[in-house]
Formats: C-alpha cells, structure tokens, sequence
C-alpha cells in the first residue's frame, strides 16, 4: 500500500484545508480583493476572478440554512437515520455537511464545529446544535 495520502486529501488545492482538518482546525477560502468566503477551494476568485485567495480560519459557528434527514444507508460509516444539512458558516461560505444529535433541529438554528475521527483519513467537519438555540 503506498505511503503517499489519496485524493482528494493530497490535491494542492485542498491540501491546505485537510492539513487543517487533521489539527481539527476549519478553514475556509477568502478572497482578499472582494471579501467573499468559501469552502470549494480555487485558485482564484469565482465572484471577482481575483487571484488573491487565502485561506483563513473559521470561528466553527454558523447557521442551519437547509436540511434534510437521509433514511437510506450510503456507507456503513454514516448508520441512519442522519441529518444532512447546508450550513452557513459565521464567515458567509456555506458547507454540506452532517448535524450531530441534531433531532429536533431546524432551518434558522445555530450549530457549533465537532469532528468525526476516520482514521487514517482525515476528520470530517459536523455541526452540533448550540445548546439552548432551539
């Protein structure tokens, strides 16, 4: 088995961001020419075509901005029932990502940065909702 890390964690562009991830850090892809923030990662600014991109840590706070709950099993590692949702993080990217303990969560409530452990690969980012936001 080789030694060297498969994609898409071993990419340039989003070695940065997977590097961070294994220090359970989350950033994300700001644009220093127009401000905006994501989360894809790319060598320039999509919004402005800007080449002034860096990446900048995020607070791991945000807000539920669309969700679901997925009922059928796509990986042993996610047992269902599970929450899918979008969340917008407080730095304005938007994510897909998971809500953990999240029964009784809507659209509109404030979730907080967790991390799922997969070793060797590194933790994927999750949200958990901010206690007392219901």
């Amino acid at each position: 088995m080789s030694s060297e890390t498969p994609a898409p964690y071993g990419d340039p562009l989003s070695a940065a961001f997977w590097d961070a991830a294994r220090r359970h850090e989350l950033l994300v892809q700001k644009c220093d020419s127009c401000g905006i923030s994501r989360i894809v990662p790319r060598p320039f600014c999509i919004s402005c075509n800007s080449d002034a991109v860096a990446w900048v840590k995020a607070s791991g706070l945000g807000t539920i901005h669309s969700m679901t709950t997925v009922h059928r099993s796509v990986l042993p590692s996610f047992p269902v029932p599970y929450i899918n949702a979008i969340v917008e993080l407080d730095e304005g990217a938007r994510m897909l990502t998971n809500i953990v303990d999240g029964a009784g969560c809507r659209i509109g409530d404030r979730v907080r940065l967790v991390w799922q452990a997969r070793d060797p690969a590194p933790p994927l980012p999750m949200f958990t909702p901010v206690t007392g936001k219901h």
